[in-house]
């Protein structure tokens, strides 16, 4: 465990999902790229109940490191809700965030680093190019024009899991407790201070992405009704389209019997309005039962995770944040 003379100034959060494979190796590159910048830093791995040995080697690393903090979730979270975990645990004053699977190469770590310091709060790694498939790529670009809405076109287009951030930001979202997480726009609660570097990305190097595409879908859904009032507005623009053409018709019909002495004929295209109208409708209260569920879910309280157990010497997640804020 750290004592005061050796507090890290970086701490590394890594959320671990079916990683048995690499992270042995990850420990041994995250330990040659990072001890020149901080000897004293921490690694803190959340892993996230994947069902395979990851957590006896989080355990066997953190008997031969005592840098590696483990901890683990009663089930599986999702990597958001166990990074949150994690940067609450963190000790560090400068935060790095990566996966799990060696894509996020971290010999680039520095570079992160460097841009942090010239006074931005929070450095994205952005790919030279995506290593993902065609069905990957998609997702991940429904997940950022999801973004848009909370952090802004030219933000969005470069979030990565690659992160540098500064702790003392979590203060803005101490309090969070819904199960809905998204740490990128958590983020914005506490900086408009953003910036990215391009950064090599490798292949993954064993096992399979979490990441299906309709998980990505589900990611981006709950990003923009957990976050935003984007659907809102637009379940507002589409009634107040409809209810125009509505009233339109109506003149139409009205004018053409006034006029004509006759109603217009055709069924089919009636009905064809009203299935129009029934269905914006029916939208809309689609969009409202979503808002109200998130609202319902906040009510409850229910936490974005449960830690089952963690490595002996692991920072507390809510101590730590609770420290940092009287500091």
């Amino acid at each position: 465990m750290n004592t005061p003379e050796t507090k890290p100034y970086l701490s590394l959060v890594v959320p671990v999902y079916r990683s048995e494979d690499t992270l042995r190796e990850l420990h041994r590159r995250i330990v040659a790229a990072v001890e020149p910048i901080d000897p004293n830093f921490e690694l803190i791995l959340v892993e996230d109940c994947g069902g395979d040995r990851s957590w006896e080697i989080i355990e066997e690393l953190a008997q031969r490191d005592r840098r590696v903090h483990g901890i683990r979730l009663a089930r599986n979270y999702g990597q958001h809700n166990a990074l949150l975990c994690g940067i609450r645990a963190a000790s560090g004053k400068v935060l790095v965030t990566l996966d799990d699977d060696l894509q996020n190469p971290p010999e680039e770590i520095p570079r992160l680093m460097a841009k942090l310091a010239e006074g931005f709060d929070v450095v994205y790694g952005t790919p030279q190019a995506e290593t993902h498939g065609l069905l990957r790529d998609l997702a991940s670009r429904i997940t950022k024009l999801a973004l848009q809405s909370a952090m802004g076109a030219e933000t969005a287009s470069k979030v990565s899991a690659f992160r540098a951030l500064r702790t003392r930001l979590r203060e803005a979202f101490a309090d969070y407790r819904s199960p809905t997480v998204n740490i990128d726009v958590l983020l914005t609660w506490g900086t408009n201070r953003f910036a990215a570097v391009t950064v090599r990305q490798d292949k993954r190097l064993a096992g399979v992405s979490g990441y299906t595409l309709r998980k990505l879908i589900h990611h981006a859904l709950n990003m923009m009704t957990g976050f935003s009032t984007l659907p809102l507005q637009m379940a507002s623009v589409a009634g107040l389209v409809f209810g125009a053409l509505g009233f339109v018709l109506l003149v139409y019909v009205v004018g053409r019997y006034l006029i004509e002495g006759s109603s217009v004929p055709g069924f089919p295209f009636l009905a064809s309005i009203i299935a129009i109208f029934s269905g914006v409708q029916l939208l809309a209260l689609g969009i409202f039962g979503e808002y109200l569920a998130r609202m319902h879910f906040r009510a409850m309280e229910r936490p974005p995770y449960t830690i089952t157990e963690s490595t002996p010497g692991t920072p507390d997640t809510h101590t730590q944040t609770r420290t940092q804020q009287h500091a």
